[in-house]
């Protein structure tokens, strides 16, 4: 009889024992996996959203930065105003390549002129945008004409619809960007001139006209010449441009990554009880295990069974319980978060993207490892003290 074999008859001859383990098991790596997959889920949302915006500084009225930084990373609509001739007095900062505006907007909620209740909308300058231009000219070849728009990832033409009515003006979507896990996912991108357009035409066949006021904007995204440090620039604006508050991109989502590093504290401190709680009780059951079976392992010492082998067949034992479990907490673990991701983003209000195939299967596999290496490590000992057994003495126990 080899050790698969053995270790798989001895399992099923303690259902109890091998079901608590197994448990425990499907646990750690399930929770394990979880806290990975939240925390680098978010990580690489905030990552995304910085490369989307592809700013060095982002210039918003002054008293408006914790809005923005909402609207922009959880997609929640907000309008932000500040005079237009912002754009030339930044765009004169030394060291600062573009200066490029922006405009906040939100669409009306469960309102039958807009098709999509509470869309939060932002314009760009197709002649500075260095945002989402790069992106239109790699896949449609064009500007956007006026009337077109682009959509984040989960942005759609309703059912049985053409295009997007917003404010009672028919927009037409050309394409969707890639997922970031944020905001922008839900956001519709416009130029200024197609923003203006909406805003004309809402006067007569929306329930209430959207209101832009003249000569404003909402925000500046800036770019920095190469070589220039953009915290000095931030600071010349800070002088030279009042009532407007300017973010440095490492300084973006400030509040949101504090939030993230809190929940991996709080994540990390449950998981770490868990698996210390779980493997002393795993060693505590393979004792109890190898004390109830001295008899059995002193028969097989005395037909031949070295101590290795002994030892290989406990260990075994571990192994099996530790992959099985380890692979049901793991699927269970992963579909438990792809299902309720939403759920997740808007209890904890922060950004979530689920990994990539290569990335889950990675994550899959560290966390297999995590639970066979657990479960041996606390089945080592008591196997490796049932092992040293002297056949005869096990026997007469």
């Amino acid at each position: 009889m080899n050790l698969i074999r053995l270790a798989t008859k001895n399992i099923a001859g303690s259902a109890f024992r091998s079901g608590v383990v197994f448990l425990c098991a499907l646990v750690v790596a399930g929770l394990s996996l979880s806290t990975v997959l939240l925390i680098r889920g978010a990580q690489e949302s905030l990552r995304l959203a910085l490369e989307r915006l592809g700013a060095d500084v982002v210039v918003v009225p002054e008293g408006e930065s914790s809005r923005v930084e909402t609207a922009l990373l959880m997609g929640k609509p907000t309008t932000a105003w500040m005079p237009q001739e912002n754009v030339s007095k930044i765009a004169n900062i030394p060291g600062v390549a573009v200066a490029s505006p922006q405009l906040y907007l939100a669409s009306l909620a469960n309102a039958s002129c807009c098709s999509a209740s509470e869309l939060f909308m932002v314009a760009f300058d197709p002649k500075t945008d260095f945002t989402i231009e790069p992106w239109l000219k790699r896949k449609l070849g064009h500007e956007l004409r006026l009337g077109e728009a682009v959509g984040g990832h989960l942005v759609f033409v309703p059912e049985g619809e053409e295009n997007i009515k917003l404010y009672g003006y028919f927009i037409s979507l050309k394409g969707n960007l890639e997922p970031t896990g944020m905001g922008l996912d839900q956001t519709l991108f416009l130029t200024f001139d197609t923003a203006q357009d909406v805003a004309r035409i809402s006067r007569t066949r929306a329930e209430r006209p959207l209101e832009i006021p003249a000569n404003s904007i909402s925000a500046v995204m800036v770019k920095m010449k190469p070589g220039a440090d953009a915290h000095t620039a931030a600071l010349d604006i800070i002088q030279k441009v009042p009532n407007v508050t300017p973010i440095e991109s490492p300084e973006l989502f400030q509040a949101y990554r504090k939030q993230i590093t809190g929940l991996l504290r709080g994540m990390l401190a449950v998981l770490g009880i868990t698996l210390v709680l779980s493997l002393v009780l795993i060693s505590l059951i393979f004792s109890m295990a190898a004390n109830e079976r001295r008899r059995e392992i002193g028969v097989l010492r005395a037909l031949g069974a070295t101590r290795v082998a002994i030892l290989q067949s406990l260990l075994s034992e571990a192994a099996i319980l530790a992959l099985g479990g380890g692979a049901v907490g793991i699927v269970l673990g992963a579909l438990t978060t792809f299902l309720f991701r939403d759920l997740i983003v808007r209890s904890l209000e922060m950004p979530f993207l689920f990994p990539s195939l290569p990335s889950l299967l990675t994550l899959v596999g560290a966390g297999l490892i995590v639970a066979l290496a657990g479960v041996t490590l606390a089945a080592l000992l008591p196997a490796f003290r049932i092992s040293l057994q002297e056949p005869a003495i096990a026997m007469r126990e």
